[in-house]
């Protein structure tokens, strides 16, 4: 007889935790070292839970002025840096009748073409999405979701029907407000290990292989 997952639904970060990049950080780059610095910085304060998410947002992207090119390389960079057996842990998860759903407070337009070759419908991508001209000039980005502020991630998951129990799973300070709507709380240190998620979590996952054993509870 197969046994029943121990949890019935992962929700997981994007940014270093089902990849190794931070995507607005990757974005900087592409406008020289200064910027570039200057913009990890940030990213590094926030998710260190220094800055609230709230304060950077939309700092970072009007310092960035991000085009829909900028978007597709990024989709790219993605691609590229997929955790390792992510995709494996990912189909042998739905296998076994798992939900998951990720919860990003990455670009919408950057994450979807990774998570759609994942197997991820758009009812299960949660991101920002931003807004270009006709040229494909940065006009704006979402600032109504709650995903642009430091607990939107709680929100969103209480907004969502999912099967429980549920596993949350990321690797910054934003993620740590995903626990007071989960069942769990996993920090993901298998490309940043930060002390204070860290010390919030309730486990903490080196690799998606772990991830599998944890959800279908088998020995880690």
């Amino acid at each position: 007889m197969t046994q029943r997952p121990a949890f019935l639904s992962v929700v997981l970060d994007v940014d270093s935790t089902l990849c190794g990049i931070e995507g607005i950080d990757a974005l900087a780059k592409r406008r020289g070292p200064e910027v570039g610095r200057e913009i990890a910085a940030l990213t590094e304060r926030a998710m260190n839970g220094e800055l609230s998410l709230d304060s950077v947002y939309g700092e970072r992207l009007q310092l960035i002025q991000p085009t829909a090119d900028d978007i597709r390389a990024l989709a790219t960079a993605y691609a590229a840096a997929l955790a390792p057996d992510a995709a494996d842990v990912v189909r042998q998860l739905r296998a076994r009748g798992v939900h998951l759903v990720l919860v990003s407070g990455g670009i919408r337009q950057a994450i979807a073409p990774v998570a759609h070759a994942l197997g991820f419908d758009s009812a299960d991508l949660n991101a920002v999405s931003l807004v270009f001209d006709p040229s494909g000039r940065y006009v704006d980005y979402d600032a109504q979701s709650p995903l642009t502020t430091q607990h939107g991630k709680r929100t969103v998951i209480e907004h969502l029907t999912l099967p429980r129990p549920i596993l949350a799973v990321g690797d910054g300070s934003t993620d740590i407000a995903m626990r007071r709507a989960a069942d769990a709380f996993a920090a993901y240190v298998g490309f940043a290990r930060r002390e204070n998620v860290v010390a919030a979590a309730d486990l903490v996952i080196g690799s998606f292989t772990e991830l599998a054993q944890v959800v279908l509870r088998t020995e880690v």
